[in-house]
């Protein structure tokens, strides 16, 4: 994928926390091929997990792009862009509800699919995701938006409470009920399907 974001021409030592590089980004805005080369991959996985390769493609460059217009706005007192990023990405994935349902969709129907046909040692290792993957699938289908929101940026992309509280605009407390509440749908979920099978 191309980088949107020409690199600084000054070397930046690796222990530059995101403030920092989005506070000199103000001024100089090659900075922010940084912040870009941080979190892209992340923000991509984190995409693609909730909506498919397709996409995440255009939902992480959008997330880029649209933290690169409100840099000037960046609280500088979170060290981390990470939360931010995941915010701004959550809020384009709620653009694009439907694709991320019928993602899950497809997904709850790939039960049984063998796509690496001839590729034994792939197959074993992938066995047990595989199998599990469209129980989920169904499962995160069938949760709140909110729910979702907040299990997936805990669970996928690694946030801890405070930070999808941030990501989210929301109260701590309302992260640990949303996260509480979509596991124990999906335990409900996954033993309801693993019974039926």
């Amino acid at each position: 994928m191309h980088d949107p974001y020409p690199h600084p021409s000054r070397p930046v030592a690796a222990e530059t926390d995101d403030a920092s590089v989005i506070a000199k980004s103000r001024d100089e805005p090659e900075w922010f091929a940084v912040i870009f080369d941080r979190y892209f991959t992340a923000i991509h996985r984190y995409a693609a997990a909730r909506l498919g390769p397709a996409a995440a493609d255009d939902v992480a460059a959008e997330t880029f792009l649209i933290g690169f217009d409100r840099r000037a706005r960046y609280d500088l007192t979170h060290a981390r862009a990470k939360a931010w990023l995941y915010g701004i990405a959550t809020n384009l994935i709620a653009r694009h509800r439907r694709d991320e349902l019928r993602h899950y969709r497809a997904l709850g129907r790939a039960a049984g699919r063998d796509d690496v046909e001839g590729h034994a040692e792939q197959v074993t290792d992938r066995v047990s995701a595989e199998l599990l993957r469209p129980r989920l699938a169904r499962g995160l289908k069938a949760l709140s938006q909110r729910d979702r929101d907040a299990l997936m940026l805990v669970a996928c992309a690694d946030l801890s409470y405070a930070e999808a509280a941030f990501a989210l605009g929301v109260p701590i407390g309302t992260v640990g009920s949303r996260v509480n509440r979509a596991r124990a749908k999906l335990r409900r979920t996954l033993g309801h399907v693993a019974k039926e099978a």
